[in-house]
């Protein structure tokens, strides 16, 4: 049954099904990030799993029905359309939820390009310009600037980790350098990489009837020196997406963009709390219900695709459990490397 079709008490039946977490002791030890799982292998890839788990403000909130999936197949319609800018790194796909990516020397920057004075977060553009910021990420942005108006060109503004890589930080793109992250040379492939990225997304989101307001780029090195465009692309959690329909004229009522990304979980949490001060509150079963009915139209919408719900029986975890055992056997390969 497609999710459209399904009722609410439909959707909640997936509650026992999604996917927390999957412990493999045979590959670990585990990387565990916000939302996805990696599993060293020792033929030089990484076994990844995106769960279901949903991440805002920097915290774990909750788990959303089909999340995993949504993201997983998502990220791999964007690098399909994106192969003739720059290669990636997926080696295979073994599973609606998981990818084996080739394991890579990641760039210790995030790569953020911006189209519109627009975000919630700390490190956002409307938040630091609206607390008096102007010179932002090595740009000069004018004092007349309003909320979720276009900038006159799409812009960079990289993010470093910080120890323990737990928040972002802002780094203006000559500081990337300055700093010895990267060499000059290098930084220019990445820029000019993800500037095409990004053109390529607003180009495909345009004709689906959004816009791509802005979004984040992982890059690494292979051993063989080559850059890879890294985990996830133009997805509802890397990326910020307005529906170009109604956008003129919510703007011209003083309204936010109808938006079709994981924003919609940030203002639930900051209607609620403090999120960076104050416990944010638990998902009730309809917010669950209505967040994964939004995951999977911004699928449908962005790849014009119908979603497949995964099956009740087995359980999603018992699936991704045997399709990365029968991978790993039929590769003949042996997990538990280390390090990352």
């Amino acid at each position: 049954m497609q999710v459209q079709m399904m009722t609410d008490k439909d959707i909640e039946s997936y509650f026992t099904t999604m996917l927390n977490w999957v412990d493999l002791p045979d590959l670990s030890p585990c990387h565990r990030g916000k939302v996805r799982d990696g599993y060293d292998l020792a033929d030089g890839s990484r076994i990844l799993v995106a769960t279901d788990r949903l991440s805002v403000f920097d915290q774990v909130i909750g788990r959303i029905p089909f999340k995993g999936q949504v993201l997983n197949q998502t990220a791999l319609f964007w690098f399909q359309h994106t192969t003739d800018i720059i290669a990636n790194a997926v080696r295979a796909v073994i599973d609606p939820n998981v990818v084996v990516m080739e394991r890579l020397k990641m760039i210790p920057v995030e790569v953020v390009v911006r189209a519109y004075m627009a975000g919630t977060s700390k490190t956002s553009l409307w938040t630091l310009y609206k607390n008096g910021g102007r010179f932002l990420y090595g740009h000069h942005f004018p004092a007349d600037l309003r909320e979720n108006h276009p900038l006159p060109h799409p812009v960079i503004t990289p993010t470093t980790k910080s120890i323990g890589g737990k928040h972002d930080r802002p780094i203006a793109p000559a500081n990337v350098v300055a700093a010895g992250f990267l060499d000059a040379d290098r930084w220019e492939q990445i820029a000019d990489a993800a500037l095409r990225l990004f053109a390529r997304g607003q180009e495909i989101a345009r004709r689906r009837g959004l816009i791509l307001v802005d979004t984040k780029y992982e890059f690494g090195l292979a051993p063989d020196g080559r850059l890879l465009v890294a985990d996830e692309i133009h997805t509802p959690d890397s990326s910020r997406y307005w529906l170009a329909e109604s956008y003129e004229t919510r703007l011209a009522k003083g309204e936010k963009p109808e938006n079709l990304d994981k924003d919609f979980a940030r203002a639930w949490v900051a209607d609620r709390c403090d999120p960076y001060r104050q416990p944010i509150p638990p998902l009730s079963p309809a917010t669950m219900v209505e967040f994964a009915r939004r995951y999977v139209h911004l699928y449908e919408t962005i790849t014009g695709e119908t979603f497949v719900p995964p099956a009740l029986d087995p359980p999603v975890i018992e699936r991704v459990r045997a399709n990365i055992k029968r991978y790993v056997a039929g590769k003949g390969i042996e997990g538990g490397v280390g390090g990352g």
